[in-house]
């Protein structure tokens, strides 16, 4: 029998211009840049990776950044808003320095009894900073002159905009995530992962979200496995429920597998193993240019085909 799926993995993103990718996740939300690597499937285009300064599963945000995308908005079928766990306390840092980064922010709003701080990142994609004391514990270093006790830890969760929250809530609930309820046309399921991060989905019901899929728009979540053998056991479950579900895809930091649950979202399931440290050391992460084995090959071509990228 699988065992319930605690947390979320990554989630992946599509992105303009890679530099001004880097500048904002970097500089400006001050998260690590644990990963220059190129998209398995479209080789010529970067895959960039963002997270803790652990690296953990739970913290990693993705971006193919791609130079001349449209402006991707809000659909129905996708998820909306990426969550972003802070310590309890650690708002009003934030406020202040996006206020002296210029970076436009919303009003915090308490919801189911956190506070959550709104804004958009370079490309008009949904983030919430959201503070968290559950992760007043996690250790992490922050970056970009931001100070290590009010970084980013990981993810809080993420928001889903679907036709209908039926059945997409009844899968999260097979998968063993506990329905919290509903505030705010919103419905909350949590998981409890040992690290805290990614613990919480939150399902909002939105026919009428008529959007397009672009720069800014999220691609994909991917949930939490320890290993292969959760991960075999979860394919053959998700199959037998009915989803059609793709064959494991080896990502070298993970390996994973893909299907679309009720609402149209893509989901992922990704196992923790093998990590971001398994083909560089843990204290040069995104120093270099990351290439899978069978594309090594074509590595000049790829290199200068490949947009500047300056990561000093």
């Amino acid at each position: 029998m699988a065992e319930s799926i605690k947390g979320l993995h990554h989630i992946t993103a599509v992105s303009g211009p890679p530099q001004e990718n880097f500048n904002f996740y970097r500089n400006k939300l001050g998260l690590r840049f644990i990963k220059k690597t190129i998209n398995f499937d479209d080789p010529f285009t970067y895959h960039l990776y963002y997270g803790n300064h652990n690296a953990e599963p739970g913290s990693a945000i993705t971006f193919f950044p791609w130079e001349h995308v449209v402006d991707g908005q809000p659909n129905k079928g996708e998820a909306t808003a990426v969550q972003y766990a802070v310590p309890g306390k650690s708002l009003s840092y934030w406020l202040e320095r996006f206020k002296k980064l210029n970076i436009e922010t919303g009003d915090i709003f308490t919801h189911f009894g956190f506070d959550h701080l709104p804004l958009a990142d370079s490309d008009g994609m949904k983030i919430e900073l959201v503070a968290d004391p559950k992760v007043n514990n996690n250790e992490t270093k922050g970056y970009g002159g931001v100070e290590d006790k009010h970084a980013i830890r990981g993810f809080f969760g993420t928001t889903l905009s679907l036709p209908d929250i039926g059945r997409t809530g009844e899968l999260l609930a097979e998968m063993g995530w506990k329905s919290n309820g509903e505030e705010n046309e919103l419905t909350r399921y949590s998981s409890e992962p040992e690290n805290n991060l990614g613990r919480y989905v939150d399902l909002k019901a939105e026919p009428g979200l008529n959007g397009r899929f672009g720069k800014g728009s999220i691609h994909h979540i991917a949930f939490r496995v320890p290993d292969d053998k959760a991960q075999a056991e979860w394919r053959e479950k998700i199959r037998k429920m009915g989803f059609q579900i793709t064959p494991v895809k080896n990502r070298d930091y993970f390996r994973s597998i893909y299907f679309r649950e009720p609402g149209g979202v893509l989901f992922e399931i990704a196992t923790d193993i093998p990590g971001f440290d398994t083909d560089e050391p843990f204290d040069q992460l995104g120093g270099n240019l990351k290439i899978p084995a069978w594309h090594e090959k074509h590595r000049e071509e790829i290199e200068a085909r490949l947009p500047e990228l300056k990561t000093d």
